[in-house]
């Protein structure tokens, strides 16, 4: 099944996104709507997929990360999926333009596509393609693949679906390895993007789900990851990133400290740009690994002043 729906943003809501994922005081074309060369973090399509057209409070099941599920023989005996249930599985995001700086004066569109729903016998993940479109140009801004999982909603007989690839990390040591803090207000902070789960303000569904209480938005650790690889490696340039993506591996809870891992590999490529894959992993300070399989591709210009700046 494929849904349409409508969306919108303000320089306002740039602003804030940048912000709630930890862009720094000397990155003011984040964070200053009259910076001379002002960006909307690259990565903020995602924040479409749940914002939609308002600017208002949405409430969550109304909002879910994909569009209802089809009536399939295969699926008749899937059980009613919870919204109070789902997580993030995985996000691979492809950036085919940069944003402007507002919709405003045009159309845009999220179209979201239903590709599988499997049964992983500790939860059911749906697998859906998300697109932001143009309306009036028909052009393709980014592209999302969401695999959204429903913790302990499996094992009702379903298709196990595609076996995820995951690539060796390389053997040597991380070439970029960054801190990045986080806070008890963190999510709080950056549920006001879009995404209402009361997962991530409410510690009732948390203690229910087995989670102890409120735990981070994936996405706030994986915004997290792109921004400190495009500090890192693309030359805090939002315009350098491509492609970027992780799978989920376990929840963050606010105040825990997010340690990036960072290895680079340049690819040769005969114009003024050389591109750079990145693969990365995102652990808990002291703990385990809460993004894994993290892969970026940059695109970054052999002789370009840092973008960093002050005004």
């Amino acid at each position: 099944m494929t849904s349409f729906t409508r969306v919108s943003w303000l320089r306002r809501d740039a602003l804030l996104f940048a912000n709630s994922i930890g862009c720094k005081a000397d990155e003011l074309h984040f964070l200053y709507e009259k910076h001379p060369d002002f960006q909307v973090f690259p990565t903020y399509p995602v924040v479409l997929s749940f914002k939609d057209d308002t600017q208002d409070v949405v409430p969550y099941d109304t909002t879910l990360p994909h569009p209802p599920i089809p009536s399939k023989p295969h699926l008749v005996s899937l059980p009613s999926l919870d919204p109070a249930r789902v997580v993030d599985g995985s996000r691979h995001l492809k950036i085919h333009r940069p944003l402007p700086d507002t919709s405003q004066g045009r159309n845009f569109w999220m179209r979201k596509i239903i590709i599988g729903v499997y049964d992983k016998g500790s939860g059911t993940v749906v697998h859906s393609l998300h697109e932001l479109v143009d309306e009036e140009s028909e052009d393709a801004y980014a592209s999302i693949n969401v695999q959204s999982f429903y913790v302990g909603q499996g094992n009702w007989g379903g298709p196990r679906g595609p076996q995820l690839y995951i690539e060796a990390r390389p053997s040597r040591p991380a070439d970029f390895v960054v801190k990045v803090p986080t806070f008890a207000e963190t999510p709080l902070l950056y549920r006001l993007n879009g995404d209402y789960n009361p997962l991530h303000a409410d510690p009732t569904p948390g203690q229910a789900l087995g989670f102890g209480g409120v735990i981070l938005h994936g996405l706030v650790a994986w915004n997290a990851c792109a921004h400190t690889i495009i500090r890192c490696v693309g030359n805090s340039d939002g315009r350098a990133l491509r492609e970027f993506g992780a799978q989920f591996a376990a929840p963050v809870k606010g105040g825990d400290s997010l340690v990036v891992e960072i290895w680079k590999d340049d690819i040769v490529c005969a114009t003024r740009e050389r591109m750079v894959r990145v693969r990365f992993i995102c652990k808990v300070e002291g703990g385990g690994v809460v993004l894994k399989d993290g892969r970026a591709l940059l695109a970054v210009e052999q002789k370009r002043d840092k973008v960093i700046s002050k005004i």
